[in-house]
């Protein structure tokens, strides 16, 4: 049985994306088969991936309006053991279309439970609002990972998501529990990033994961050339870090596959 992950935050440019894809990527490599779903209308893990979301003819969209068989929607990726569930822009009138259907915010989760047994993690990007389509993919999911970004207004809206989170928990999913919280966008230069890390830390302790994703020019231009860090250049800053939260979340759901782990510094 898969572990469903999703990443999701209302908030926009605080690295949601950007992790999914790496995040991802980085289970794939490690030799995990991994599942990555694009549940924002923007597309952008689909095109961060390598794929045109304008050329997509089946995509998350039609699995959960229409039913479509998942595996007539899934692309494999030019990573091993990384398949890529698309989004194109018809996912925005999604939410419009699911409001007078029965049981609908448990939509996604039909879709993504049939594949469970294919895949040891399922990864969902989650668009940048509290809608339907975030409250779907959040009671597919068995847990939920925040990015927060080290800058000056990071916990803004934060305690909005938790709560809708702790909506979720209690009406529709109640075994979701929060995988941590991940601090991106970091800057060793920047004073202002070690405050954020260090007031983070301090008000959410131990839901905070050890690893921290640095700025790195890698990361940034990864998704113009349609792939991941770790396929764009394994050796940067960038793709050490994913890799690492990688290792971390496998570790913390006693998943390692007896590898010995060179242990790298978090920041």
């Amino acid at each position: 049985m898969s572990k469903i992950i999703a990443l999701a935050n209302q908030k926009g440019g605080v690295g949601k994306t950007t992790s999914s894809i790496n995040l991802a990527a980085s289970l794939a490599v490690l030799e995990y088969k991994t599942l990555l779903v694009d549940a924002d209308p923007q597309a952008n893990s689909t095109s961060g991936i390598g794929y045109d979301p304008r050329t997509i003819k089946n995509s998350i969209y039609e699995c959960v309006i229409n039913n479509v068989d998942p595996h007539e929607a899934i692309q494999k990726t030019e990573t091993p053991n990384l398949d890529l569930l698309p989004a194109h822009i018809d996912l925005v009138g999604a939410e419009i279309e699911m409001i007078n259907l029965t049981d609908r915010e448990y939509k996604m989760k039909a879709v993504l439970d049939g594949l469970r047994s294919e895949y040891d993690f399922i990864i969902i990007d989650c668009s940048p609002s509290l809608g339907l389509i975030t409250i779907n993919a959040l009671t597919a999911a068995d847990s939920v990972i925040i990015p927060v970004q080290c800058e000056y207004f990071a916990l803004e809206g934060l305690g909005k998501l938790l709560n809708t989170i702790k909506i979720v928990q209690t009406r529709l999913n109640t075994t979701l529990e929060i995988e941590g919280i991940l601090l991106t966008m970091y800057d060793v230069r920047l004073r202002l990033s070690n405050q954020v890390v260090e007031e983070v830390r301090n008000h959410f302790e131990d839901m905070v994961f050890d690893t921290i994703i640095q700025r790195n020019t890698r990361l940034s231009e990864a998704p113009s050339f349609g792939m991941s860090v770790i396929m764009h250049d394994a050796n940067c800053k960038g793709a050490i870090n994913y890799l690492n939260l990688a290792r971390e979340i496998v570790r913390k759901n006693g998943m390692l596959k007896g590898e010995t782990v060179a242990t790298t510094e978090t920041i």
